[in-house]
């Protein structure tokens, strides 16, 4: 029998946040695994540090020392939690977001804000997505990269383009956002996958398909969400 827990209920009272100027930016986030009492399945409570923990204006929501402070075990015990994921330090590799800004918590001395809801999987538990297979998440965003600044993007088999969102420091954090024009001589494209880096001739905007979002990661654990059709305003 699965225990039941309740999460926080912090995206009541949540309003739409628009952030810009996020690109090259450092984040991290948080998320707490407990029970949709609805429907009894496993759902992840997602805190993201954007805007937050970086009063010089650094651009590093997400600073290292506070970051390493963080136990998992802890921070499960803290909230009753079925667990707890960390996922990041990342960094942006869009120009701005916009989604659900909720109640701020305060993991260990990193702040984080209530961003959204999320199915949770056993492999997202264990941050061992698979690279190149697309996977569906639910979430209310928009992702921007404005005309003029680069896009990031993997070519599938299927005809189908997958825009960069975030480059991953996890188990890679020798990346750099200033290595990404290289990015294809380092990753291991399957047969059929290419990658390329454009500078974009007019503004993108990434959009859910009625609340649900397709994403894929490489395999240095980078993401891209889908672009072209109901996913973004055109194909870049």
């Amino acid at each position: 029998m699965t225990m039941s827990v309740k999460l926080p209920s912090d995206d009541v009272g949540a309003t739409l946040k628009r952030t810009d100027g996020v690109r090259g930016q450092r984040y991290g986030e948080i998320i707490l695994v407990g029970t949709d009492p609805g429907t009894g399945r496993q759902v992840g409570s997602v805190y993201n540090t954007t805007g937050l923990n970086d009063p010089t204006g650094a651009g590093d929501s997400c600073p290292q020392g506070l970051w390493d402070r963080i136990d998992v075990h802890v921070v499960s015990e803290e909230y009753n939690a079925l667990g707890a994921v960390k996922n990041g330090p990342r960094l942006w590799c869009l120009d701005w977001v916009e989604g659900m800004s909720g109640a701020e918590r305060d993991f260990a001395g990193l702040k984080a804000h209530w961003g959204m809801w999320l199915d949770v999987t056993d492999q997202m538990r264990q941050q061992d997505i698979s690279a190149y297979i697309p996977a569906t998440g639910r979430r209310d965003t928009r992702f921007g990269i404005n005309a003029g600044s680069p896009a990031f993007i993997l070519d599938d088999p299927d005809d189908n383009s997958w825009v960069m969102k975030s480059v991953s420091l996890i188990t890679h954090p020798e990346q750099t956002y200033e290595g990404l024009t290289g990015l294809g001589d380092r990753l291991n494209l399957p047969p059929g996958w290419a990658f390329r880096a454009i500078v974009l001739d007019a503004d993108l905007v990434l959009t859910p398909d009625n609340g649900t979002a397709r994403i894929t990661q490489d395999d240095l654990g980078n993401v891209y969400d889908r672009a072209g059709g109901p996913f973004s305003n055109y194909r870049p």
